[in-house]
């Protein structure tokens, strides 16, 4: 493929890694992985300028803030650092830094701690905010549970105004300890601290994170009255001193060698320690050489972070097998001689897809290379081609599903839709939506919290329903008695009845919530409200072409497709029947559209003061605009909030008229 090809590509594929990693908290391949694609394409944008694209995701630091809570707005904003991935790039950065700002210039070198990066505010010595570092601009409230992390002092040795930085990270004894408890009780595990820890501090009761044992280790003073310090090192020993657990400085100096040293010293502890690493931080010591040096366009230059590979060991390829998940995506699976890995035994290990076993030469028999991808998803990284006997066997995938023996497509990377769906790329996926192997997880998917929101109802619950023949699909949940529910083990009268309560609420929930509990291809939770306000019964869907869903403003043809497709089926059909005669509420109120805002164009940038700009977007749409996500000489105004970026420079270069959210609000009245 040609350099334009190759950056398009390489923009997908990291976009979609990226919701993976820092949204859903489930990343399916090595941060080393990909850290060097998002490296290649700093460096291919970088060399051709003529394909700049202002929605690539170098132009923004990854994540956002989930609505779980409030949004706090960071006073200083939380930036990601340089990763560096071999010495000689390490020795570069030393080297450029020395020639900038002195050859007697100091670093520093810190361990990277694998967790959830945190704001921790102060006011008069007391905490008042903890908040999560969400885009680096706009993180999540999660004050109660950041108090219940006995580290984090909620009152200072001294009564200053100070916001500190530091990462929350699950001790290997805690997540173990977790693990267990959830095994006990038929819960599903977690697959790494990390994850733990991203999801104990997003718990919305704060008394189940207090039962976590969580911890932190703060790092960085962000703002505030702190005196005396010019130093890195002054900083950690002074908000040491003010009651913090801080990070350990393994060298303070500048000497190349030394830092090197340090740096492997670490990967060589790196087993030993009871918490998650996944690099080492190096500083410039002095303040002042830092604010000389100065910030790049999302990283500071002042500093980089190391980034370990991940834990490789050899063991024996027995055989290959064949999982099929929700959306119907074939996954072939190693089974392998158990091998200790990361801190778990791993005896499964995912190999992706077909082209992927084909690139790598993997075989039946071979002795292989396995890692966990992010210290997380068990992989086959390669074939110990030296070692085979010949005895060693090729595999194809089938050409069948392996439990329905429907038919299957393949995804490519020009399918990927940005919808949140569990696309995986280059995968063979089953097209019946009613292959057994589907079916739990997609009940499973129906019932939880965002779709029809059916407390109770997990994965375990429902492979318990199938296997005593009481549901066959969806529907069958809402013809379910008390009787039938109290019978299963572990489920006795009192559950049943809360079960029974929950089907019969959850009834009311309305259309947007059916869409999106029907699993749908590419049509995630925004789309699926979208659906609802226009059309406003599961009738009118059924009656819906494909030009009729593209009048919604981000539908494209893939999207359109996939819906008219899907009310097609005679299944939908019989699903949505069986829904509407069990008293499932099947429509939802169409938004009447005014004319104020129509013919004109809308880009929004920056963070507007108590509106979001998912809201601000829905009153333009509302009123007959449109909004785009660039700018261009037909963009008639663009929204400009706090930080606004690289949009608003263009606006102005453009002579785009640009408003505030006060001059908006006037518009829309």
């Amino acid at each position: 493929m040609n350099i334009k090809e190759r950056i398009e590509r390489l923009r997908k594929e990291i976009t979609y890694h990226s919701k993976r990693y820092y949204e859903n908290d489930a990343p399916e391949i090595s941060d080393f992985e990909y850290d060097k694609m998002f490296e290649e394409l700093k460096r291919l944008e970088s060399e051709n300028p003529e394909y700049y694209s202002e929605t690539s995701p170098t132009q923004r630091v990854g994540g956002k803030a989930l609505d779980k809570f409030e949004k706090v707005k960071h006073e200083v904003k939380m930036a990601s650092l340089t990763d560096v991935f071999d010495f000689d790039e390490l020795r570069a950065f030393i080297r450029r830094v020395k020639a900038e700002v002195g050859e007697n210039t100091e670093f520093s070198v810190e361990p990277k701690i694998d967790g959830l990066s945190v704001s921790l505010k102060y006011e008069n010595g007391l905490l008042t905010v903890g908040a999560t570092r969400g885009d680096g601009t706009t993180g999540e409230d999660v004050t109660a549970n950041i108090k219940t992390i006995r580290s984090i002092p909620l009152e200072l040795n001294e009564s200053l105004n100070i916001t500190v930085r530091g990462e929350v990270y699950m001790p290997h004894k805690s997540f173990e300890k977790l693990n267990k408890e959830r095994e006990e009780t038929g819960e599903s595990l977690w697959a790494n601290p990390r994850n733990a820890a991203a999801g104990s501090l997003r718990c919305l009761d704060s008394k189940e994170t207090a039962k976590r044992g969580l911890d932190i280790f703060v790092f960085n003073y962000q703002t505030g009255t702190l005196e005396g310090v010019n130093t890195h090192k002054d900083t950690i020993e002074k908000i040491n001193a003010l009651g913090f657990k801080t990070i350990p400085l393994l060298y303070v100096g500048s000497d190349e060698e030394k830092i090197i040293n340090a740096v492997i010293k670490l990967g060589e502890d790196r087993p030993s320690l009871n918490f998650d690493i996944d690099g080492t931080v190096i500083k410039v010591n002095s303040l002042e050489k830092r604010k000389e040096l100065g910030d790049g366009t999302s990283t500071p230059k002042w500093a980089v972070a190391y980034k370990f590979p991940p834990e490789q060991k050899k063991t024996k390829l027995l055989d290959i097998v064949i999982q099929v998940g929700r959306t119907g995506v074939l996954t072939p699976n190693a089974v392998l001689e158990p091998v200790r890995l990361a801190g778990t035994s791993v005896s499964r290990a995912t190999l992706h897809n077909i082209d992927i076993i084909k690139e790598k030469d993997i075989r039946i028999g071979d002795t292989v290379i396995v890692q966990k991808a992010g210290d997380i998803i068990p992989e086959v990284v390669g074939s110990v081609k030296e070692a085979r006997t010949g005895e060693e066997l090729p595999y194809n995938m089938p050409d069948k599903c392996p439990s329905c023996g429907g038919s299957l497509t393949y995804d490519d990377a020009d399918d990927f839709v940005d919808d949140g769906e569990d696309f995986t790329l280059g995968a063979l996926r089953c097209t019946n939506p009613s292959c057994p192997a589907q079916l739990e997880r997609n009940i499973t998917h129906f019932a939880s919290k965002k779709a029809m929101n059916i407390e109770g109802v997990g994965g375990k619950l429902v492979k318990a329903l199938l296997d005593n023949h009481l549901i066959h699909d969806a529907s069958d949940l809402y013809y379910l008695n008390k009787e039938d529910i109290s019978a299963l083990e572990r489920m006795g009268e009192k559950s049943a009845e809360n079960f029974i309560n929950s089907i019969e609420a959850s009834k009311q929930m309305g259309l947007a919530r059916v869409i999106f509990a029907l699993g749908i291809r590419h049509i995630g939770e925004v789309a699926s409200g979208e659906l609802a306000s226009k059309f406003g019964t599961v009738d009118a869907l059924f009656e819906a072409d494909e030009d009729s869903i593209k009048e919604i403003g981000d539908f494209g043809e893939v999207m359109a497709k996939s819906v008219v497709d899907f009310f097609k089926k005679d299944e939908t059909r019989y699903i949505i029947e069986r829904l509407k005669n069990a008293g499932v509420k099947t429509s939802e109120e169409v938004k009447e559209l005014s004319n104020e805002l129509e013919g004109l164009t809308f880009v929004l940038t920056g963070t507007l003061e108590n509106m979001t700009r998912d809201e601000a977007a829905e009153m333009i749409k509302a009123r007959g605009g449109k909004v785009s996500s660039s700018v261009s000489s037909k963009t008639d105004y663009v929204l400009a909030g706090e930080a606004a970026g690289s949009k608003l420079t263009k606006a102005q270069a453009l002579g785009v008229k640009i408003i505030n959210k006060e001059e908006f609000l006037n518009l829309c009245k």
